[in-house]
């Protein structure tokens, strides 16, 4: 080998460089369990400890915590546990606000429209766009009232064409999401969570923040999704609308079939609702039955409160005051005005200890625009504090302007004796009066029911400012400490066990060489570590999958160059001959390039259409090709280079093996006639099972939500599927999921519907479905953060929405059609033959048909789950890439043979080449399915399906190398060139 010493002193550079990489991730790691040590388990101590220490040098005297924190690994929210979600900004509000909230009938029906058609994954963008041109007349969008307006001056104008329009409203979308996206990480970096990620997903206006370690899932959606949109409003007196209520009331009773009082509201209105009882009042609350408002709105009328209810009446309120016969009563001074609930308040009943919880109603002082007199846009500054009583609060400053309007607007308020409300993302907060006359400077307080925690969230908020439109949780995921703690625990067992017997199994087979194999695997996990914590890669489960799997792919180059070394000795060549041979372009190396460039093709693919652990999967698996491939070719090379400069006997193999897996001679061409009903009877029976079984979508594919919930004991899993389905109304999946006392809960209940509060009610819904599964002392927040000392309740939440899932499943179709059509390509440059392309793209197609047919088939009936999903596709390119790689090895020798000198037919010379690397075919898939049956009993539940795709996948692709792709090969030939052929080889 050429420049020894060259690579030498970069395997030892790379190796020192991967060693100081890494030493930033143990000395993090020793951090954090000191931390640990110090908090005794609380984890806010836990933070403010690691915050604390931040700016400290602990590392060579010269790295701070926060410097040695950014260059360690960082781990996914699978082995970390914490918070994931999407969001989705919704250009549908973008292109509102462009249009200074237009009027125009073809805009406004466009908008809608755009959201009714939306298809897969389409963009809104180019939906409206869609949705616009089939219905706009002789309406432009560069009209004054759509996007020629003084918001858009000088950059649209009324002569530009809708293309033209179309062009610069891109431009503003992007700019809004960007905007969002400043906001967002704002909000974030002063959370106090270690290592959050944010990042957007390409140009789709999704953005992806994940929170390791963060545990408050309520709080942490509430925080990322809120708008933010801050508004000081005039409030109307609640006692002004009792009339029109007594009307709205009266008016319902004809159309509205009431029930009788919730016991929720009843007991939670139950003072208020005595001094209402009086026969004679307008309320008629006493009448339990008859008043379809009155059943859920209590009469409050005091200050800027009209009344109160629970918060799940909310929404029926909402509708009855949207009918337009309701808002015909209202008085003709009072047409716009604003009806908003406030912040839910929580009671408690001394003698039963039961929470019960109210929201007000308040009315505002709106406006035809329905614009408010003061926005957030002029606060400049706002910190957590405590009112005069004690209360957590909130103290803001604003800035000019926004303190003159500020003082105008208290001056009126107190000569009128009214209220001023303060409303985030229309919640009033409170509504403060005004005792001593007009406030100056422009700094004010919000008080209300706020924790501290609560307080703290509102400051962030408002000091990092308004998102420029809605953002929707359109995917979101929730793991718990103790999963990450079983799934690191999983991933270790598997990779230790994996790396063993692949060690074992390499010393055994090859001897000698398989040391210096082994040497160069270790080699290969140093640099493999080195590059991901360079980069600053997240390590997640998946991607220990993806370790682990090279572990069986890293040995495979060294698999080649022995068995080419071997038949080289068998022909009588000296060591150093053989080796010089085995490591040339004519002898292993044209094969190993040939077979890692499809590895690499669909590693790529699946890196461009995956999403969030399959990237990390994909990733892991790119960089261990790469690094398999310098340690395999280079370092085991210097091992052997330097046996042979000490003339040492090296045969490649022990006295046991070195006559395995040689000398056969079996017609793989003359039983092709039955691998071809075989096969063909597979993929029948595959189609004929998708149409009666069809295949176990998960929610990546069809949208839902899905929940992992531990229980004290084991419970029932149709018995629970029954009582949450009867409670959500809708249907509702439960299976045992690993442990016996595990469910996986899968519902679609409400999953078109976007928002915090929604999720909330999934989730709450959830609790009060289960709860009696539980001990007393189990509550909300214990169950669905599952942070206590039991670790019980929600281990795992996931959603995926119904637009996003859409997204998933195309991205994941065109990300097989495109693996099998790229490295098809290439066969066909390489091999600069169709006929060897057709070969390995039908095996291929083979095989996916084949691992999906068995999924159809057994996912009813296997113990583990078999769902279609992301780790599912992840699993079947992979199949792709192994099945590719395996038949090129073979095509690679009977192009080898078919250019040399092998006697006989063409059936014959193909024969030769199935036969002579069947060595390398049943070594390579033996180490594989090792590697994958270690990880299938010891890798953990969450990737047992995906591992048992890969163990079929690798099985069948061996089977379809040697079956189906040669005598394809062999069959697309035509009789020209095949008489060609044998002309050639005829008498050698």
């Amino acid at each position: 080998m050429q420049n020894k010493g060259l690579v030498k002193f970069f395997a030892i550079l790379f190796a020192l460089v991967s060693i100081y990489q890494l030493s930033f991730t143990f000395v993090a790691n020793k951090v954090k369990d000191d931390a640990k040590t110090f908090a005794g388990g609380n984890p806010e101590k836990e933070i403010k400890y690691l915050d604390s220490i931040g700016k400290e040098k602990v590392f060579l005297d010269f790295f701070t915590y926060d410097e040695v924190k950014d260059k360690q690994i960082n781990k996914g929210l699978d082995l970390e546990g914490g918070i994931n979600v999407t969001l989705q900004i919704s250009v549908k509000d973008v292109l509102k606000q462009l249009s200074n909230n237009s009027k125009n009938p073809v805009f406004n029906k466009a908008l809608e429209d755009a959201t009714r058609n939306q298809r897969g994954n389409q963009s809104y963008f180019d939906a409206f766009f869609e949705a616009f041109d089939a219905i706009k007349g002789s309406t432009k969008l560069a009209s004054p009232d759509i996007f020629a307006n003084r918001n858009l001056q000088g950059e649209i104008d009324f002569n530009m064409t809708d293309e033209q329009v179309k062009k610069v409203l891109a431009k503003k979308v992007d700019e809004s999401v960007e905007s969002a996206f400043g906001v967002l990480r704002s909000r974030i970096d002063k959370f106090g969570v270690t290592q959050p990620n944010i990042a957007k997903l390409g140009q789709t206006g999704r953005i992806l923040i994940e929170l390791p370690g963060a545990k408050d899932v309520d709080r942490i959606k509430k925080l990322v999704s809120s708008k933010a949109e801050l508004e000081f409003w005039e409030a109307y007196n609640g006692m002004d609308f009792t009339n029109f209520l007594s009307a709205a009331n009266n008016s319902l009773k004809a159309t509205v079939k009431t029930e009788n009082v919730q016991e929720e509201t009843a007991k939670a209105t139950d003072s208020i609702s005595k001094l209402l009882t009086d026969k004679d009042s307008d309320s008629a609350v006493a009448k339990k039955g008859n008043n379809p408002l009155f059943d859920k709105l209590i009469l409050s009328p005091g200050g800027p409160i009209l009344g109160f209810a629970a918060p799940k009446d909310t929404a029926v309120i909402n509708s009855y005051f949207k009918r337009p016969e309701i808002r015909s009563l209202l008085p003709a001074d009072k047409r716009y005005v604003k009806l908003v609930w406030g912040k839910p308040v929580v009671s408690v009943d001394e003698k039963t200890k039961k929470e019960t919880s109210r929201v007000d109603l308040y009315a505002l002082k709106s406006n035809r625009d329905d614009i408010a007199p003061l926005s957030g846009g002029v606060i400049v500054d706002a910190m957590d504090s405590f009112d005069q009583m004690g209360k957590p609060s909130v103290e803001m400053q604003m800035n000019g302007a926004g303190a003159k309007t500020w003082e105008e607007m208290t001056g009126k308020a107190f000569s009128q004796k009214t209220c001023i409300a303060i409303a985030l993302d229309d919640v009033v907060y409170s509504a403060p009066g005004v005792t001593s006359g007009p406030i100056a400077g422009g700094r004010s307080i919000i008080t209300g029911n706020f924790t501290v925690a609560e307080t703290k969230d509102l400051a962030n908020v408002l000091r990092a400012g308004k998102l420029p439109a809605t953002a929707e949780i359109v995917q979101s995921e929730v793991v718990g400490p103790s999963l990450g703690e079983i799934a690191i625990h999983a991933g270790l067992i598997s990779s230790i066990v994996g790396f063993l017997l692949v060690c074992l199994w390499m010393v055994f087979y090859y001897g000698r060489a398989g040391w210096y194999a082994n040497a160069a695997l270790l080699l290969n996990l140093l640099f493999l570590f080195g590059v991901m914590a360079s980069f600053g890669f997240v390590l997640t489960l998946p991607g220990i999958a993806g370790i682990v799997l090279t572990l069986g792919t890293a040995v495979d180059a060294n698999i080649i160059i022995y068995e080419r070394a071997k038949e080289e000795l068998r022909d009588g060549k000296s060591l150093a001959d053989a080796v010089v041979a085995s490591y040339g372009w004519k002898g292993a190396m044209r094969s190993i390039i040939d077979a890692n460039v499809t590895h690499v093709l669909t590693g790529a693919i699946l890196y461009t259409f995956g999403t969030g652990p399959i990237k990390g999967f994909a990733l892991t698996l790119l960089i261990g090709i790469f690094t398999s491939l310098f340690t395999s070719i280079f370092i085991a090379r210097i091992f052997i280079d330097r046996d042979i400069a000490k003339n040492r006997s090296l045969m490649f193999a022990t006295n046991l093996t070195k006559n395995w897996f040689t000398g056969f001679h079996f017609d793989f061409i003359g039983i092709k006639k039955f691998s071809y009903v075989f096969s063909t009877l597979v993929v029948i029976g595959s189609c004929v099972s998708f149409y009666f079984n069809g295949l176990d979508e998960g929610v990546d594919f069809v949208g839902g939500r899905t929940f992992q919930v531990k229980f004290e004991k084991p419970v029932e899993s149709s018995k629970v599927s029954e009582e949450l389905s009867a409670a959500f109304g809708t249907s509702v999946e439960a299976k045992v999921f690993g442990e016996d006392n595990q469910l996986k809960i899968t519902t679609k209940y409400k999953i078109k519907e976007e928002g915090v509060e929604v999720d909330k009610e999934v989730n709450m819904k959830l609790y009060e479905g289960l709860k009696q599964y539980f001990g007393a002392d189990m509550t909300y927040e214990k169950f669905i953060n599952t942070f206590d000392g039991k670790k019980i309740g929600v281990l795992q939440a996931s959603k995926v929405g119904a637009a996003i899932s859409a997204d998933i499943k195309t991205n994941s179709f065109w990300a097989v059609i495109g693996a099998m059509l790229v490295v098809g390509l290439y066969l066909v440059i390489s091999f600069r033959k169709w006929q060897y392309s057709l070969g390995a793209i039908a095996a291929v197609f083979h095989d996916v048909i084949f691992v999906l047919g068995l999924y159809s088939l057994l996912y009813k009936y296997m113990p583990f789950h078999m769902e279609m999903d992301q780790h599912f596709i992840a699993a079947i390119l992979t199949v792709i890439g192994y099945s590719m790689n395996d038949t090129v090895i073979v095509f690679d020798r009977v192009r080898e043979f078919l250019a040399g000198n092998i006697k006989g037919s063409f059936k014959d010379v193909v024969n030769a080449s199935i036969n002579t690397t069947l060595s390398r075919t049943i070594n390579t898939s033996l180490t594989m399915i090792l590697v994958l049956l270690i990880m299938f009993v010891f890798g953990g539940d969450s990737i047992r399906g995906f591992i048992f795709a890969m163990l079929v996948g690798i099985v069948v692709g061996t089977y379809s190398s040697l079956f189906i792709a040669t005598p394809i090969l062999v069959d697309s030939v035509s009789k020209k060139d095949i008489e060609e052929i044998e002309n050639r080889h005829k008498g050698q």
